[in-house]
């Protein structure tokens, strides 16, 4: 019998988006949700996406983990969120303290409570949900990484599949026993298509895990032109990359 598993993250703030995955997702009928962290920072409605990811852990089992944004929200540990930075910008940390002062603190403490990874044993498959990369939330697994690197990486888990985020670019790869599948960002995408994005992840016993990779139209602009109004340094940067789908600085 197969198992049907969602999967979806980076979603950073932005509810149009999520709101449009999970229409498209419950379609689908999978047996299971899964989401790979990132989901608060940057977009303008950090609250209201952490209230329907509660709601949908609560009444459907989601798997929600936390990705290495939700530490810099939660906690304002910036050197952990952010270890490539050698001095964090100004804008990333004001994006940080807005969305910090926008949560409740109920809120707050579940995103800190929310787990770095977890794994789901479905008959002859295990399957890792992390943010970057197996015992990471901040070295990921990007198309263009060195070879012994990424072999590195993957090979710090005996999970079959390696479910994923972070880069914020949607791709599914075999690599020897690995399957790797990045859904892509649902709210904040790098790979210029700026529509939400998601991947569905079908286990069979009778034969091997295979992934699929979706996108969902949402109104970009409209979400894009709400950040901008927000006012914060690097918003316009940050509205851009969300109405056309590449990272823009």
């Amino acid at each position: 019998m197969a198992t049907r598993i969602a999967l979806l993250g980076d979603i950073h703030g932005n509810e149009v988006a999520l709101e449009a995955a999970l229409a498209a997702i419950a379609k689908k009928k999978p047996d299971v949700i899964a989401v790979t962290g990132d989901l608060a920072l940057n977009g303008p409605r950090p609250g209201a996406v952490i209230r329907m990811l509660r709601a949908l852990e609560s009444s459907a089992g989601a798997v929600v983990i936390q990705g290495n944004t939700d530490i810099a929200v939660a906690d304002m540990d910036y050197a952990a969120a952010f270890p490539w930075f050698d001095e964090v910008p100004a804008a990333q940390r004001a994006a940080a303290e807005w969305t910090h002062d926008s949560l409740s603190d109920d809120e707050l403490d579940w995103l800190r409570r929310l787990p770095s990874e977890r794994r789901l044993t479905l008959g002859d498959h295990m399957v890792l949900i992390c943010h970057a990369s197996p015992g990471s939330q901040t070295a990921g697994l990007a198309a263009d990484l060195d070879p012994s690197v990424t072999v590195d990486r993957v090979t710090r888990t005996d999970a079959r599949v390696i479910a994923c985020g972070h880069t914020h670019v949607a791709e599914i790869r075999e690599l020897g026993a690995k399957l790797i599948c990045n859904p892509g960002s649902c709210g904040y995408a790098f790979d210029g298509d700026p529509s939400a994005a998601w991947a569905m992840l079908t286990l069979d016993d009778d034969g091997g895990p295979v992934a699929e990779l979706f996108r969902t139209i949402y109104d970009a602009v409209a979400v894009a032109d709400e950040v901008s109004s927000r006012g914060l340094p690097g918003d316009v940067y940050r509205a851009a990359t969300i109405r056309t789908g590449r990272f823009v600085r």
